[in-house]
């Protein structure tokens, strides 16, 4: 990877610079061809940089914002009365060229909307899409939208497969990555008229689409992109959160019953702790923000470090890959075509 330089939202999430500033001295200590900007309150990141026993240097720099968005405040006010908030000033670092990605773990509306304020979005791209990746049987599922899109016309759903699989070429250099369509069922005449709009669209679009999947080909890892609107996309992801959690709760409750279990439970402990590793949500932490002309990755709102650290090599790969030119290139490829027939 070249030399990056990456803004980092410091005040955002829910716990904000304590989390943020400790993923970024972490992060620089594992790769040296990059740097990271830590914007926020100057007094307040140096402090706790103090504390970690560091100081600003040319690969860590400070970027002084007066103003802070609230993981609940509304989108629209985050966007009109805080132009010099952290996550507005780390989007417009990216526009000014002065980073090449932003990361924050702060509102997701209102780091949505600001991006694509800010940013705008590509040439023949409608609307940006959330996405994130799975684990699967097979490796990783990128699944979007997520969740900035409720509603989706069939144009929508095509746009949405085109990111996802130029997303999977460039981050897991898959030269066709598989696209599934996420319906109710496999047969031709289930799902909504978006759904079968973009079915017919997806099966002349030359991607390598394999046609409709439900809920549990995102995790067999029979495709590689799973394409829905963000309604469905959301319910689907918070529901493999509970589902992941309710599965941690029972497997300790019963090997914590009585003392055999608790035997069985220490036999088992390297077993359960691979298991746990691979699973554990903190590894795919950092959503990307497809579609704009900018790299912005979003972190979830409660990451611990690790957590963060992930989020920032996301935006480091998707940066040096180059991800929305890619894209870009692409969407003009099916502009072209469409314009010739």
């Amino acid at each position: 990877m070249t030399n990056l330089t990456i803004s980092l939202d410091a005040m955002g999430g829910d716990v904000g610079v304590t989390v943020v500033a400790k993923a970024a001295v972490n992060y620089l200590e594992e790769h040296q061809n990059i740097s990271l900007i830590l914007v926020g309150d100057q007094d307040t990141i140096l402090a706790e940089l103090n504390k970690l026993d560091v100081q600003p240097n040319d690969r860590l720099s400070v970027h002084h914002a007066s103003q802070k968005v609230e993981m609940d405040e509304p989108p629209s006010q985050a966007l009109r009365n805080k132009k010099d908030s952290s996550m507005r000033v780390a989007i417009n670092l990216v526009k000014e060229g002065v980073a090449d990605a932003a990361v924050s773990a702060g509102n997701t509306g209102a780091l949505m909307a600001t991006a694509r304020y800010v940013l705008k979005t590509l040439p023949g791209i409608d609307r940006p899409a959330i996405t994130s990746v799975m684990p699967s049987m097979q490796g990783k599922t990128y699944m979007l939208d997520l969740g900035a899109n409720v509603g989706c016309s069939g144009q929508h759903l095509l746009q949405f497969a085109v990111m996802g699989s130029v997303l999977a070429s460039a981050v897991n250099e898959i030269e066709h990555p598989k696209v599934g369509l996420l319906n109710v069922g496999e047969e031709e005449i289930k799902g909504n008229e978006q759904v079968k709009e973009a079915h017919e669209l997806l099966r002349k679009s030359g991607l390598n689409y394999i046609g409709y999947v439900e809920g549990d080909d995102i995790y067999c890892g029979e495709v590689e992109i799973v394409v829905c609107d963000g309604f469905v996309g959301n319910v689907s992801l918070k529901t493999s959160e509970g589902v992941a959690k309710i599965v941690a709760h029972y497997a300790k409750e019963e090997f914590t019953r009585n003392i055999i279990t608790k035997l069985c439970g220490l036999i088992a402990l390297p077993v359960l702790k691979a298991f746990k590793k691979r699973i554990d949500p903190r590894r795919y932490n950092g959503a990307s923000l497809l579609g704009l002309r900018g790299v912005v990755i979003k972190s979830h709102g409660g990451a611990d470090a690790y957590s963060f650290q992930h989020a920032i090599g996301i935006a480091h790969i998707e940066a040096s890959q180059q991800v929305p030119k890619r894209i870009a290139s692409k969407i003009e490829e099916y502009l072209t075509q469409d314009d010739a027939a």
